[in-house]
C-alpha cells in the first residue's frame, strides 16, 4: 500500500508539473494567431485610435495581425458582453475606458460584471475632455454658454456617445453644477454625435481630445473649455471649465483588459510588452499628438484604479441625477 501511495503521489506531482508547464509553454509561444482588440465605441473615436496604435506595436513585436473591432452599440454593452464571453486565451482583448465604468453603475442589469468578468492588464493613457459647440452658438466662453443656455431653457441639445457614455455623464454633471437645462440626444458613438454638432443638429458635445481635436483645428467646432481641474498642456490656451464652475472635473482614461481566467503568464507578457511600448518615443509622441498622456501600470494598480473609479462614478451619477434615456 505504501508503494502504491508513493507512486500515486509521484504521479500526482508529475501531473501538476505538466499542468503548469503547458500554460507557461503556451504563454512563451503566444501569440500564434491574430489578436482581436474590441473597442466599445465608434470608428475614429479615442478608443479605436488608441487600440490601433497599440495593435500596430504588438504586430511589430510579435509578427501577428491585430484587428480592432469597434462595437459602439448600446453604450458599449454589446461589445463588453462579447469580450467577457470570449475564450480566455489572450486572443480577445478589450479597451476599457471610463465609459465601461459608468455603464456598470448606471445600468441595474448587465450580462457581465466589469470588475469580475475581466482581468486587468495595464493602463494606457489619460485624457481630459473638451466641451465644444457649433460655431453658430453665440458664446465664446463657458460663462457665456451658461448664460445663453439659461436664456433658452430646454432649447439647447447636446449629443453624446449614448446613454451612460462619458460625454453623457460629464454633460449631466455640468448641467447639475450650473443649473442649465439642455436636452440629451444619444448617438451610437461620439463620432456621429460630433458630425451632427458640425451640422448644427445638436449644439454641444463633450468629447475626448483625440476624437475632436482635428475638427476644432479645422474650425468646424468651437472649443470652450477642458474638463480637467486645471488647463491641459495639450490645449494650454483653453480654459478649464473649473475656472468658471469651481469643482468641475471629468477625466477620460484608456486601459487594456482581457476576459477573466486568461492565463496569468499571458497577462504578464502583455503587461510587459505594453510597458516597453509606452517607453518608446514614437508611441508616446503619437499619443500626445492625439491629446492623450501615456501612463503604464501594473495589473494590480489597474484593478485598484478601476475600483476607485467605479465608486467615483457611482457618486457622480447619484449627485447629478443622470438617468438613462
Amino acid at each position: 500500500m505504501r508503494g502504491r501511495s508513493v507512486a500515486f503521489s509521484a504521479a500526482l506531482g508529475l501531473a501538476c508539473l505538466i499542468g503548469t508547464a503547458v500554460p507557461n509553454a503556451a504563454a512563451q509561444q503566444y501569440p500564434t494567431k491574430p489578436i482581436r482588440i474590441i473597442a466599445l465605441s465608434s470608428p475614429a473615436s479615442g478608443p479605436d485610435i488608441v487600440g490601433r496604435l497599440l495593435g500596430q506595436k504588438f504586430t511589430e513585436a510579435w509578427g501577428q495581425q491585430v484587428i480592432v473591432d469597434t462595437r459602439p452599440g448600446a453604450s458599449g454593452i454589446i461589445g463588453a458582453e462579447i469580450a467577457s464571453k470570449a475564450a480566455p486565451d489572450g486572443y480577445t482583448l478589450m479597451i476599457a475606458t471610463s465609459q465601461a465604468v459608468i455603464v456598470s453603475v448606471m445600468y441595474k442589469k448587465l450580462p457581465y460584471q466589469l470588475l469580475k468578468d475581466f482581468s486587468p492588464i495595464s493602463l494606457l493613457a489619460t485624457t481630459p475632455f473638451i466641451l465644444v459647440v457649433n460655431p453658430s452658438v453665440p458664446a465664446a466662453s463657458i460663462r457665456e454658454l451658461v448664460a445663453y443656455a439659461k436664456s433658452k431653457p430646454g432649447e439647447l441639445r447636446y449629443g453624446s456617445g449614448g446613454a451612460g457614455s462619458p460625454p453623457h455623464l460629464s454633460a449631466e454633471i455640468f448641467k447639475s453644477m450650473t443649473g442649465v437645462n439642455m436636452l440629451h440626444v444619444p448617438y451610437k458613438g461620439i463620432t456621429p454625435a460630433m458630425m451632427d454638432a458640425v451640422a448644427g443638429q445638436v449644439q454641444l458635445v463633450i468629447s475626448v481630445i483625440p476624437a475632436v481635436l482635428s475638427t476644432i483645428q479645422a474650425g468646424k467646432l468651437k472649443a470652450l473649455g477642458v474638463t480637467s481641474a486645471q488647463r491641459s498642456p495639450f490645449v494650454p490656451d483653453l480654459p478649464a471649465i473649473a475656472e468658471t464652475v469651481p469643482g468641475y472635473e471629468f477625466i477620460g482614461w484608456y486601459s487594456l483588459v482581457a476576459p477573466a481566467k486568461t492565463p496569468a503568464a499571458i497577462l504578464s507578457k502583455l503587461n510587459a510588452e505594453i510597458a516597453k511600448i509606452l517607453k518608446t518615443p514614437e508611441f508616446r509622441e503619437r499619443l500626445v499628438a492625439l491629446g492623450a498622456e501615456p501612463i503604464s501600470s501594473t495589473q494590480q494598480e489597474l484593478a485598484a484604479y478601476m475600483r476607485v473609479q467605479t465608486e467615483k462614478m457611482r457618486k457622480a451619477v447619484q449627485e447629478s441625477g443622470a438617468q438613462l434615456d
